[in-house]
């Protein structure tokens, strides 16, 4: 069985607590995070998906449960067709999914990327520590409550800081983010800032 084989209908028989996810493009399923190893596995020998193409996560947002979801991006390089895989982290507090870098050695720097940016645990990863943000940085940026312009922070090395007095400054945010109000003539629908559109000029909002 290949990748062109309809994986929407073979799939589920082998795994039946894997359920079918909204999807506009490519076949798409959830399953649980018990599951993450035996499903792609599956789908890498026997249905042809042989490459991760992009390993990535969704946070909803605090008060939400589940709150992190892991989302993988599967490509066969023979039939020319994706498949994506979405599992929902169990602990809204300390989220953590399966590894796979067993499955695809590449996963190792998309793992190290989703646990920088948003604190979720790949258990069984050969090597997991921060890959974007020194060790030690106390924040997940790509978390929903993390701001857009990011936060004032003291600098990695303490004795460089020490010396020069300087920190790790928000980046100036050049006039956004910007949102185009509904309704109205085209020329009125221009995006507007809201008030985070400081500049190198102008002070942060308090």
């Amino acid at each position: 069985m290949t990748a062109t084989a309809d994986v929407a209908a073979v799939l589920p028989e082998r795994f039946p607590r894997l359920t079918a996810r909204p999807s506009l493009d490519w076949p798409a399923f959830n399953i649980p995070p018990a599951d993450v190893p035996a499903v792609l596995g599956h789908l890498r020998d026997a249905l042809g998906y042989d490459l991760l193409a992009d390993l990535t996560a969704i946070d909803a947002g605090a008060g939400r449960s589940p709150r992190f979801t892991v989302v993988w991006h599967l490509l066969s390089t023979t039939a020319h067709t994706y498949v994506r895989v979405a599992a929902d982290c169990a602990d809204d507090a300390v989220p953590a999914m399966p590894s796979v870098t067993g499955l695809w050695p590449g996963a190792n720097w998309h793992e190290r990327e989703a646990y920088d940016m948003f604190g979720i645990t790949f258990t069984g990863h050969p090597d997991l520590r921060r890959i974007l943000m020194w060790d030690g940085y106390p924040y997940f940026p790509l978390r929903k409550e993390f701001p857009l312009a990011g936060l004032d922070t003291d600098l990695a090395d303490a004795e460089v800081a020490g010396e020069t007095g300087a920190r790790v400054k928000p980046a100036p945010y050049m006039g956004g983010p910007f949102v185009a109000p509904s309704g109205g003539p085209m020329s009125k629908a221009e995006p507007r800032a809201r008030d985070q559109s400081w500049t190198e000029k102008e002070e942060k909002p308090e």
